[in-house]
């Protein structure tokens, strides 16, 4: 999981230092000419990207880029720093690389990467679907008037060479993915064929590395090996196997709540008790459905939603708590609904 983590990193890497989030997303939202367009292609844009690159990665380039454009077209830029944030979270339930959670779930499961986006990749694109309407109509002011927009030209910097190694070794990854190849061994042996190169310093790369959510992700192997062995008794996995007709909604609303106390732990603690499930696939999936979407319950329910909310400050946007939870908490109540249906 470490290694799948760590070559997802230095592909987003390159592809922020190549300058391509940005000239994608700005060349996607400048051709949305209606609000409600623009809400859309910002969703698109968080959603897609964020389910085959780590999310947190795609709303340190996005979130800044959302608020420049809406503050230069002279509209709100709330509602469309929150679908940012949302459909970015929802976009990375889609699959294994997601998020740091679903590469964990996808190591201790092995889940097949094409089975875990059959899985979940619908719904990832209701969840989608969902939040636009949703914020379209908790922000009707915003988007009643259907105001024609046109956005200004903005030249944004970017290295085509870069671009073009780094969109090549995007694609070959996923095309390994999809074809079933080891996503950890695809991942880090891509990843350090884009290390070498003259144009761009290793340096440069390795300081765009989460280096602290490597290492707090090895304590929690470490955490794992020791909850699997203290906590599975006998008793302990008869009662579990006794679950399986039971357990997938209970299963997502226990997961929900934990991931907005105490965040990836839900995977470290139940980790012991699904593996002994009758149906340990069909578990972690719901486990890894209801600990994305559930972090689009508060501001402080993922990485992501804080990178946004940091961000748009940045930029003069304040978020407060209730503009986020206003949207979240009936999203999450009805996107977690959804998914536990589906599964």
């Amino acid at each position: 999981m470490l290694t799948l983590l760590l070559g997802m990193m230095i592909l987003d890497a390159n592809l922020r230092l190549s300058g391509f989030f940005a000239m994608a997303g700005g060349w996607v939202m400048r051709r949305a000419h209606r609000p409600l367009a623009l809400l859309a292609a910002v969703a698109a844009t968080a959603g897609v990207f964020s389910a085959f690159l780590v999310n947190d990665a795609v709303c340190l380039v996005l979130a800044p880029l959302v608020a420049e454009l809406t503050l230069t077209l002279q509209r709100n830029p709330v509602p469309y720093l929150l679908v940012a944030a949302m459909a970015s979270n929802i976009g990375s339930t889609a699959t294994i690389t997601g998020n740091p959670q679903n590469m964990m779930i996808g190591s201790f499961s092995h889940i097949p990467y094409v089975n875990f986006a059959a899985a979940l990749a619908p719904v990832a694109l209701f969840g989608l679907l969902l939040t636009v309407v949703l914020i379209a109509l908790l922000h009707r002011r915003e988007f009643a008037s259907g105001a024609q927009l046109t956005a200004p030209s903005t030249p944004i910097r970017f290295h085509r060479v870069l671009m073009w190694r780094a969109l090549a070794g995007t694609a070959l990854v996923a095309a390994l993915f999809f074809a079933g190849q080891p996503p950890a061994k695809v991942a880090i042996i891509v990843g350090g064929l884009l290390l070498l190169t003259r144009r761009v310093r290793s340096e440069r790369v390795y300081a765009q590395i989460d280096w602290s959510l490597l290492l707090m992700f090895a304590g929690l192997f470490i955490i794992v090996a020791g909850a699997k062995h203290g906590l599975l008794s006998g008793e302990v996995v008869a009662a579990s196997g006794r679950l399986h007709s039971i357990a997938l909604p209970v299963l997502a609303a226990l997961t929900a709540i934990l991931s907005n106390l105490v965040s990836n732990v839900p995977v470290v603690v139940l980790r012991p008790f699904i593996d002994s499930l009758r149906d340990p696939a069909q578990a972690w999936l719901t486990v890894a459905m209801a600990s994305t979407l559930a972090g689009n319950l508060t501001v402080l329910g993922s990485i992501a939603n804080l990178i946004v909310v940091q961000r748009a400050a940045a930029s003069g946007v304040v978020i407060g708590f209730w503009d986020y939870c206003r949207v979240g908490v009936p999203l999450t109540l009805l996107t977690l609904a959804i998914g536990t249906l589906w599964l």
